[in-house]
């Protein structure tokens, strides 16, 4: 083991992590216990400050770890053993892979699971994965996250190499995601750039994000609308370009438009009436990501039964989705053409329709 002092440079992935959290996902072989003893000698800093296992780091801040034979006195214990997993969940976690290969493993993550555990999270992803380990000697590894009450792709990497590779297309961005949403409101323009620098909003603990031009970190999202029920509500499509924590949602609460279901962000100006869901209406549908075997790896998942009941009742297809990643080229395709002159008529029926109802009320 190497007697020098370490360091790292926080990754995008890890924006919003507790440190104590870094350290499991990252440095395994440390406890937490010499973790926090790190933390009261001062030997523990980030970017120079002394830090604590419960503060939460920020993309490219650096990170000073103690030599690793400073661990040794306490890592020498035997690490504590997972909890077995029962048949059913092991059953439930298979349930969910929705594309498995030899270095990576793709779920559909449901809303109301957690990507990880925490003070009072004892159900997460992370608990399942020894259910999927099938022939490997290793369990999979976590290298991205989703929010608990948001759905949809979730990447597992398979082996130590996948892993790394991962990450680096997770940190330098040329991982593109894909998420839906159904958000209050129509915007306008109905397809746009967001751009709008994030910080910890103070005096939440970290647990929350607001708009900071000032001391922010940068933080962009395209959105493109795919239908609208007039000015009632508007199904988008959403592709962060940076990795912030919370950041659609609170891009999308930025410009009037919080996503439905969303009070953290939205308030109580993110619910709609009329029978549809008050849970969250964020969706990862679709993942596309260069694989270390070579080769793209692409993998979309359904939107869960509440988002797909909301869009039913106001009125969406979702053959409308699932729009080509490349805007600019599409329109210049026969299919492209096609699909967006349909789109076009079906909102001009829906305006037409509008109106006649609108014509139809009695005035006063």
């Amino acid at each position: 083991m190497s007697a020098e002092v370490r360091q790292f440079t926080v990754a995008a992935d890890d924006d919003g992590i507790r440190l104590d959290r870094w350290f499991k996902r990252h440095l395994p072989e440390v406890s937490f216990n010499t973790v926090s003893r790190w933390a009261r000698t001062g030997q523990l800093r980030v970017d120079g400050k002394r830090a604590t296992p419960g503060d939460r780091l920020e993309t490219g801040q650096q990170l000073r770890v103690p030599p690793a034979e400073a661990a040794a006195p306490t890592t020498m214990a035997a690490e504590r053993p997972r909890r077995e997993l029962s048949e059913d969940e092991i059953a439930f976690a298979r349930s969910l892979v929705i594309h498995m290969d030899a270095q990576a493993i793709v779920i559909a993550k449901p809303p109301g699971l957690a990507t990880q555990g925490g003070t009072a999270t004892t159900e997460h992803v992370d608990g399942l994965l020894d259910a999927l380990q099938y022939d490997l000697p290793s369990r999979p590894k976590l290298v991205h996250r989703l929010d608990k009450d948001t759905s949809g792709v979730l990447l597992l990497a398979r082996t130590t190499r996948a892993a790394a590779f991962f990450s680096k297309a997770f940190q330098g961005r040329t991982a593109r995601k894909v998420y839906w949403a159904l958000v209050m409101g129509s915007p306008s323009p109905e397809n746009g750039l967001i751009d709008a620098p994030l910080a910890k909003q103070p005096g939440t603990g970290g647990e929350k994000m607001h708009v900071d031009k000032e001391t922010g970190q940068a933080a962009k999202s395209r959105y493109r609308t795919v239908e609208h029920a007039g000015n009632r509500a508007a199904w988008l499509e959403l592709q962060p370009l940076t990795g912030r924590t919370h950041q659609l949602r609170v891009h999308c609460a930025a410009i009037g438009h919080p996503i439905v279901g969303d009070g953290k962000y939205g308030g109580r100006d993110a619910f709609l009436t009329g029978g549809v869901s008050r849970k969250m209406h964020l969706h990862a549908r679709r993942l596309v990501i260069e694989h270390p075997d070579g080769g793209i790896l692409d993998v979309s998942a359904e939107p869960p039964a509440h988002i797909a009941e909301s869009f039913a009742m106001l009125g969406f297809d979702l053959a409308s989705g699932d729009l080509p990643l490349d805007e600019v080229k599409f329109r210049d395709t026969p299919e492209g053409k096609q699909k967006l002159a349909a789109a076009e008529a079906k909102a001009r029926r829906k305006a037409r329709k509008g109106e006649r109802r609108s014509r139809g009320r009695p005035k006063g």
